[in-house]
């Protein structure tokens, strides 16, 4: 496998990866998703188009044949008065998921943001997955979530330019707020 920065080509493959990823089939009883992508996809587009895009930190991964397998950003956020990162979504292909392709992205998104000299990284997310990577409670850090219900999930992975006096409410870049 192999990592990669996002090239402006791979728009639309990122979307197809995106909303696969994130559509759930529906089960017995269930009703089906609603029609249209899923609201991740639509947020990856949204994101590249606000201020808060960073292209450095928009990554693919490649299968051996070249096709794009998952998809990792990383955009401008707010802890506070200070620039932070806001990790989101991360999506791999479905066929792709549980062979490191996740854990592959969010180690070289985390190296990149280190070597660019950000602070440190923030999401939503399952505690028990992000860990690995490094990620503790936002609160241990002083950062709160845009919603208090969020607490839980909410979390930060420290970087090398880390100050431990960051610390206050974070605010997700706008394109969060339609999702």
């Amino acid at each position: 496998m192999l990592i990669r920065r996002e090239i402006p080509g791979d728009a639309d493959t990122i979307r197809a990866v995106t909303a696969a990823a994130f559509t759930q089939p529906a089960g017995h009883g269930e009703p089906p998703e609603p029609a249209g992508p899923p609201p991740e996809a639509r947020l990856v587009d949204d994101l590249r188009a606000s201020d808060a895009w960073l292209p450095a930190l928009s990554m693919v991964s490649l299968s051996r044949d070249g096709s794009i397998t998952g998809h990792v950003l990383c955009t401008r956020g707010h802890a506070g008065t200070v620039s932070v990162l806001a990790l989101g979504p991360l999506s791999v292909r479905p066929d792709r998921q549980r062979r490191g392709t996740g854990s592959a992205l969010m180690h070289a998104v985390l190296g990149a943001a280190d070597a660019l000299g950000e602070p440190l990284v923030v999401l939503l997310g399952d505690p028990g997955y992000y860990a690995r990577f490094g990620f503790r409670l936002a609160a241990e850090y002083g950062i709160t979530p845009p919603r208090p219900g969020w607490e839980p999930h909410f979390q930060v992975r420290t970087l090398t330019g880390y100050d431990p006096a960051l610390a206050g409410p974070f605010r997700y870049p706008e394109p969060f707020d339609r999702t």
